[in-house]
């Protein structure tokens, strides 16, 4: 069964969570959404999600090795912080999930099957290689490489998660990021 609750912003604070708490047992689940204006600054801002990725350490060659930096910076964030980190690599996943990037992506492989899996692991690597990367292979599919992937990246969220709260991470991002769920990018 489901409760909605309507609280005005102004009336949430630490009581009424510690109040909510004790009439749920812990596996309730809260869900926030806010209606109305948007707020003044961005709560997790694309600068915010690029200093994550630009954590990420290429010097090593273990993928939990390149994630761990990123991992720890993330988890010091707020939680609702990384819920937005997953939202935000989803929309930039979902981006580039396009019939003019498969067509780059198959190019590059010199193939003509497209591999949904891989084809979705290239666009992690285009996302983690950094906002430059990705800016311009956004801009102009022909850049993409199907050289690199990196699927590591999917899970980057879950580990941080799992790393501040000893939880699993159980979210489905805004953006449906597998390959073909861009209905209009796909036309």
């Amino acid at each position: 069964m489901t409760t909605i609750l309507r609280v005005n912003l102004n009336d949430l604070n630490s009581q009424f969570f510690q109040d909510l708490n004790q009439k749920f047992d812990e596996s309730a689940k809260v869900e926030i959404r806010l209606e109305g204006k948007k707020p003044h600054t961005e709560i997790f801002s694309d600068v915010q999600f690029w200093q994550v990725i630009e954590r990420l350490d290429w010097s090593k060659k273990a993928a939990a090795d390149i994630l761990a930096p990123a991992t720890a910076f993330l988890a010091t964030l707020p939680v609702a912080s990384i819920y937005l980190f997953a939202d935000k690599l989803s929309d930039k996943l979902y981006n580039l999930d396009t019939r003019a990037h498969g067509d780059a992506y198959l190019k590059s492989e010199g193939d003509d099957y497209l591999s949904v899996d891989d084809f979705l692991y290239v666009r992690c690597a285009v996302v983690a290689e950094g906002k430059e990367y990705y800016e311009q292979v956004l801009k102009d599919p022909s850049k993409l490489s199907s050289e690199i992937s990196f699927e590591p990246l999917l899970s980057l969220a879950d580990h941080a998660y799992a790393q501040k709260t000893g939880k699993q991470f159980d979210y489905q991002p805004v953006f449906n990021y597998e390959t073909y769920s861009n209905k209009k990018g796909w036309m």
